[in-house]
């Protein structure tokens, strides 16, 4: 959501932010659509009083007992009457245009965002570990997984594509991955654990910023709730229409939930394995803090992020997202690529956002600054840390072995119950 005061004042200013998204300037058709609004909502406020200010002249009349005085005066308040129905439908129109138009609009970049077009214009930033050298060519996941109990045609047979269901020792190696990063993010890196609701409402959504562009993307229930896309929807809208005390900030929640998404913009990608789910798990994190500690509250969470792929051995990189790879809700996003040996190259297994007060804008999350008698929108952050299914086809790739076996790696031994090795069947 944007300041609606910000674009009226410098309207400029945020058509050239709009101009590095790729967006043609709009400033001019909202404070348009806002003068008529603000002007609806004058006019109603003028008759509004105009009609308390008759019906005490009524009653003055009635006393001084000039009834043709009473008679016209009553004439005035219900033509007024009659007419700011009309109006207060109108006001609600206009506004609900405004607010329409504002929703639909991404969040400004931050100023050392790289402009872009697309993924090609992403800058990397650093790189972590160094691939391994197979003495054997390395195998997609989704080639030698059935063997270990990666079930992709059981579960196509009762859900349909984008579907797996994992069984026996991987089904505990994917426990473990979880397991061991909520472990991480609760205990080393202090974020507090939430198990939160997988059904929400519409404004929920809004919220966060999936609604209303992304419905398609998103499983809508016959009910009128949404199964959530991510656990970012749920931890955010913890502080919800509440002014939150300065003194308990900054939060910082983590949630292990399923996830659930169409993915209806992604015909033809990643159509083969476990990459891309239309349910899969993640271990989420969310931060909300003033204004003035969210840059360094993104590089903490980049960097609890960072430290799972690490104690996994996994090699990876870190890259700045330009402005036309950005999510809709994002001023700066950090994603973190896996290195995937069967195809040689680096897959996004983390996207960290700092969202400024984008979202907490669309909630009325507020905090009262010390000294302070105004209150102010808080910043949100969040990211993955890390996708589950992403992080085990990173581990089945790079810890493979040329019999089809998989080494599980050191950090997830204690929640291996001492497998120490998947086996093919």
């Amino acid at each position: 959501m944007h300041d609606i005061r910000a674009i009226r004042d410098n309207p400029a200013t945020f058509d050239a932010a709009l101009a590095k998204r790729g967006l043609a300037p709009l400033s001019a058709e909202i404070v348009q659509a806002d003068e008529k609004r603000r002007a609806i909502a004058t006019e109603l406020q003028v008759n509004q009083a105009s009609r308390n200010e008759a019906s005490k002249a009524i009653g003055q009349a009635m006393a001084a007992k000039d009834s043709a005085r009473a008679d016209a005066i009553k004439a005035e308040v219900a033509a007024l009457k009659e007419r700011l129905p009309e109006m207060e439908q109108e006001e609600r129109d206009t506004t609900a245009a405004v607010e329409a138009m504002l929703l639909a609009i991404p969040n400004l970049p931050a100023d050392d965002v790289p402009q872009g077009a697309d993924e090609a214009d992403n800058v990397e930033v650093a790189r972590w570990g160094k691939p391994r050298d197979f003495d054997f060519t390395p195998r997609d996941h989704a080639d030698f997984g059935p063997a270990i109990g990666l079930d992709f045609e059981g579960a196509a047979k009762m859900a349909g594509a984008r579907f797996a269901a994992l069984r026996g020792p991987i089904a505990r190696l994917h426990r473990a991955l979880a397991q061991f990063m909520l472990d991480t993010q609760t205990g080393t890196n202090a974020y507090e654990e939430v198990n939160p609701p997988l059904l929400v409402r519409d404004e929920a959504l809004y919220g966060t910023g999936q609604l209303p562009k992304f419905a398609e993307d998103l499983f809508h229930t016959t009910d009128g709730r949404w199964l959530i896309p991510t656990a970012e929807v749920s931890l955010t809208n913890l502080v919800r229409e509440q002014i939150v005390p300065l003194d308990t900030l900054p939060l910082r929640f983590t949630a292990l939930t399923p996830c659930f998404r169409s993915e209806a913009g992604s015909a033809g990608r990643d159509t083969r394995g476990y990459i891309r789910q239309h349910q899969f798990e993640k271990v989420e994190l969310v931060a909300i803090c003033p204004p003035d500690q969210s840059e360094a509250e993104h590089e903490r969470m980049v960097a609890a992020a960072e430290g799972i792929l690490q104690a996994l051995d996994l090699p990876y990189r870190k890259m700045l997202l330009c402005t036309g790879d950005m999510g809709f809700s994002a001023r700066k996003t950090f994603d973190l690529e896996v290195w995937l040996p069967s195809q040689q190259t680096y897959r996004e297994i983390s996207s960290i956002s700092n969202c400024g007060d984008f979202q907490a804008r669309r909630m009325n999350a507020r905090f009262k600054p010390e000294g302070e008698k105004a209150t102010r929108f808080l910043h949100t952050l969040n990211g993955s840390g890390l996708a589950v299914g992403r992080t085990l086809v990173a581990v089945l790739e790079n810890y493979q072995q040329a019999d089809g076996s998989v080494v599980i790696p050191e950090v997830l031994a204690r929640y291996m119950g001492g497998v120490t090795k998947l086996e093919p069947r």
